[in-house]
Order: C-alpha cells, then structure tokens, then sequence
C-alpha cells in the first residue's frame, strides 16, 4: 500500500510525473523578493514550498567576501548625535553600530557624564565636587569665606583656639606689648608686698606675752594680706579694661586688618570710661561679697564654734558656684561695651542675653584654656624654684642671713620677670578667646557674620572696629535686611 506525497496538494495542479520534480532545495522558477521587503500578495510559494533562489548545501558555509568586515560601519547617512533616525534606516538586528570602534583590548574614550540639569557639552563646574549641579536639584554648598582668623560662621572649638593663636601671632606688639604692660605692673605690686613679708617678725613660741607684742607681728601681717588684696583687685580691674580694649585688635584680625598698638588706643579711647565704670562695679561687687562671706563666717563660727566649720565649708562652695556662675555669664561684657558702644549696665545686659543657652559650653572653654595656661606657667616657673634652693647650697653654703636675704630677693626678682612674661603671653591668649566666644555668640544669634561679610565686600569703613553700630547709625543700609535670616541660636 503506498502513502500519498506530503508535499502535493490538489490544488497545486496534475501531479508531475516521478523523477520530473527539481531537486530537493532547488530554487523554484520565478523572481524572488529583496531581503527584509515583504513578499507581494498573491507571489507567496505554497506552505511548505522550498524557499527560491540558491541555497547553501547542508552544512556549508557563505562564500566569503559577502560580508562587511567587523566592526565597519553601516552603509548609509547616519543621523545626527541625540536625534532619532529615521524609520526604516535602522540597520538589522545584531548589525554593528555605526562609527568607529574601539580595537580590541583598548578602553573607549567617554566623553563628560551628562548631570542633570546641565546641557550636553557644557564646561564643568569645578567648585561641585561631582562635576556639576548637585544632584536632584539641591542647592551646591559654598564653604564660607575665611578672609582672616576664622570662618565667618559660627566657630567651633578648634577654630576658636587657632584664631586665638592667629590673633597674638599677627599682632605680636599691640597683644603681647598691652598685656605685659599691665601683668608689668600687677607683677611689681605683687612683688613690693611680697617683699614686705621677707621683714615680718616670727610670732613667738610661747604666745604673745602683751598687747604691743602682739600689734607689733599682726600689724605687718594685715597690712601685707590687704596689699596682697588690693593687688589682687586691681589686677581685676585692669584685667577687664584690658579685654575689652584687646577686643578691637581681635575683630579687625576675623577681616585680616592688622591693628597697631596706637590704633588700638585710638580706637578704645572713647569707651575708656565705660570699661572703667564696668571694672569699678566688678571690684565692688567682690568687695561686697567678701564682706558678706566674712560675716557669715564670724557668726557661725561665734554661734557653733568647731562644729559650725561643717557648715561653712558647704557654705563656702555654694557661694563659689555663684562667683563662678555670675563671671561666666558677664564674661563677654567688656567686649560687647568696647565693640558695640554700649554703656555699663546695657553692656551687661547684653553679655547675659548673649550667654543664655550657651552658659556650659562658654565655661568649659574658658575652664580647658585656663587650665592650659597655667599648666604652661607651671612648667616655665618649676626650674626657677628648683634653682633658687641649688644656688644657696652650692654657691653660699655658709651665707650669713643678710647674704641669703639679698640671694632670695635676686632670685624673686628673675622669678617675677619670668613671671610677668608668661603671664602677659597667657593673658593675651585668654583674652583673644574671650573676644572670639563673644565674636561666635554674636554670629548665631545677631547674625554678625551676614554683617562681616557685607564689610569684607564693599570693603567699609577700613581703619573702624568690625560689628560697631555706629554705621547703621550714620545711615548705612541694614544687614541683612530680615534680622530674622540670621544663623540659628546655639
């Protein structure tokens, strides 16, 4: 029984006579259309009809030649860089791209990253680190300008104490020249009353045996304690005219303007008075306090005896907490009356105002760079004593008691000279951090570095005093002009 021919159809037409068929894959009679162009109507070969035109035996490979070699590119215009090509220029699929190719095992050269928001081929910004506008529209950060000590921002520690460092650095004579003035002649009071101690009377062993024995060793000694007292208050008093004197040279240096010493002066004279009036309230308020401390001592002491020393220690570091806190809160007093023209008692207003919120973070400044120095005077004054007892023993053992008096004042002497230098260097030090703590308060809550910033551009009133009022009050325009805009309270 024999199977009918899968490939004829009816309706195909008589049957050829076998043996009369093309060979298998043999193209069929007839024009064949062009690669990729759809066949007309009515042309298409029956289903399952040999494809016309030469095929390729099984298994054989194209003539070469035919091919564009690799990586050539397409026939053809090719359209421009970004723009859409035409339809039905599009090469086939899998056809190498048009231009040129890299070879193989090089790197391709890419040309600039495309950021958004910026145009294809435009210059890139070199101040954003990215190489453009930052991404997703954010504002780019600008790092504030730094014309002198510090940032005009508001300051952190370590910019606090390198602008301190900087201040003296730059202006070495006006600093370091009024500070040594004054510890001069602090230091030569201190040591006119420690000389007067070298004379004193021992007290004798076996108690005083009358009256005038006993005036004749406690005369000396009161008056040496109140001369040691009143050196101490006046080295007060001329410590906060002096800081807030030492405050111009500091917030000339945050615009990088060198201050002389006669330019200092000149500047401070007209608030010379006030500093004056705020010194004379600061040793009237510690004479009061030592009164007030005295008393209470002597009536509890009267009214408990021994026992009552159980209360008064307490009592007495109560009393210092308050000093403490009262000082750190009028700390930057002086300052605000030297800068800002402000009378006594508005100037200390504005140091209270200025120090809210920001009490603990002013005292452990002021706490750490005290601590600092006085480490380093320390250091400096410990081979002096350590000199001062080798000298007697190596070089006048056997010294009568006028040679080792005039061995002791000699050695004071240098003592006190040393002395005076460190603590002028010391002092100038704390009293350029005192102006920079007042410098940051004043630029998070007054916004004073908006006002820096204004003067470092129009470059006003060149030879004044950064932060004065007095130029808003000639008429200057306001800066800035919502007080509002100004850096958030710390």
């Amino acid at each position: 029984m024999s199977h009918p021919d899968p490939g004829y159809r009816p309706e195909q037409g008589p049957r050829p006579p076998w043996g009369a068929q093309p060979p298998w894959g043999a193209p069929q009679p007839g024009t064949q259309p062009q690669w990729g162009a759809q066949p007309q109507p009515g042309n298409q070969p029956p289903w399952g009809a040999p494809h016309p035109g030469p095929q390729p035996q099984w298994g054989a490979q194209p003539q070469p030649g035919n091919q564009p070699p690799w990586g050539a590119p397409h026939p053809g215009p090719q359209p421009q860089w970004g723009a859409q090509p035409q339809p039905g220029n599009q090469p086939p699929w899998g056809a190498p791209q048009p231009g040129p190719q890299p070879q193989w095992g090089a790197q391709p050269q890419w040309g600039a990253p495309q950021h958004p928001g910026q145009p294809w081929g435009t210059q890139i910004d070199p101040r954003w680190p990215a190489g453009g506008p930052p991404p997703y529209g954010q504002p780019r950060y600008v790092a504030p300008p730094k014309p002198g000590i510090v940032p005009l921002r508001p300051l952190f520690f370590g910019e606090i104490m390198d602008g301190a460092f900087q201040t003296v650095r730059r202006n070495a004579k006006t600093m370091f020249g009024s500070a040594l003035i004054v510890q001069a002649i602090t230091g030569a009071l201190s040591g006119v009353a420690a000389l007067g101690m070298l004379g004193m009377a021992q007290p004798p062993v076996g108690g005083f045996t009358s009256q005038a024995q006993a005036n004749s060793y406690l005369g000396p000694l009161f008056s040496t304690v109140a001369a040691f007292m009143g050196v101490s208050l006046l080295a007060m008093a001329l410590a906060s005219i002096l800081q807030g004197i030492m405050a111009i040279p500091v917030a000339r240096s945050a615009l990088n303007r060198p201050t002389g010493f006669k330019q200092m002066w000149s500047l401070a004279r007209s608030r010379l008075w006030p500093l004056a009036g705020f010194a004379f309230l600061l040793i009237a308020g510690s004479l009061l306090l030592f009164g007030v401390v005295f008393l209470l001592a002597a009536m509890i002491l009267a009214g408990l005896g021994p026992a009552g020393v159980l209360l008064l220690f307490p009592l007495v570091l109560g009393i210092a907490a308050v000093v403490v806190w009262i000082y750190t809160k009028l700390l930057v007093a002086p300052a605000a009356i030297t800068v800002e023209e402000l009378g006594v008692f508005a100037g200390l207003r504005r140091s209270w105002t200025l120090t809210h919120r920001n009490w603990w973070r002013i005292f452990g400044i002021m706490l750490l760079v005290s601590v600092m120095v006085s480490f380093i005077g320390q250091i400096i004054q410990i081979p002096l004593g350590l000199a001062s007892g080798g000298i007697n023993s190596v070089f006048a053992p056997h010294a009568g008691a006028s040679q080792v008096t005039t061995t002791e004042i000699v050695l004071a002497v240098v003592s006190m000279v040393v002395g005076v230098l460190v603590s002028a260097v010391g002092f100038a030090f704390q009293t350029s951090v005192a102006a920079l703590l007042y410098m940051d308060l004043r630029m998070r809550r007054d916004g004073l570095d908006l006002e820096l910033l204004r003067l470092l551009e129009t470059g006003e009133d060149p030879d004044g005093v950064p932060g004065r009022r007095r130029m808003r009050q000639a008429g200057a325009q306001p800066w800035p002009p919502n007080t509002a805009q100004g850096s958030p309270q710390g």
